[in-house]
């Protein structure tokens, strides 16, 4: 349980990278404003300086439960653990959050929410056991 724990933390990480890529750097790219539901040039650049904080946040949020599984697959339980719970939960309740406050994003958010939140309960289940 807990190296399948460890590979959802690892996918939940890499779109959170992926995210950081498209709100920091692609922002204001159509293929970016459509999945974000951005309806013009102009929302987009006024947007842009915002998004492109926030990346940095999907960043290391994407950082810690990366480097947690990866210090936990290579024996370094009490670190990697404490990091990936820490990323992981902070990425399931942004989702919850996102869900709760923006019923035209509810789809994102279920997405958003899915690896993290698969990574948590294998977690749980395999420190039960």
């Amino acid at each position: 349980m807990l190296i399948a724990s460890c590979i959802f933390a690892i996918l939940a990480g890499l779109l959170h990278v992926l995210i950081f890529i498209l709100e920091s750097f692609r922002w204001t790219e159509p293929k970016t404003m459509e999945i974000f539901s951005i309806r013009s040039a102009r929302e987009a650049e006024a947007t842009k300086e915002m998004a492109y904080n926030q990346g940095f946040y999907n960043l290391f949020l994407g950082i810690m439960a990366l480097l947690g599984a990866l210090l936990v697959l290579v024996g370094r339980p009490v670190a990697g653990l404490t990091l990936m719970s820490a990323g992981t939960a902070s990425m399931a309740l942004a989702a919850v959050v996102l869900f709760a406050g923006s019923p035209d994003k509810r789809s994102a958010a279920v997405k958003q929410f899915a690896c993290p939140a698969i990574a948590l309960v294998l977690l749980l289940i395999s420190v039960m056991v």
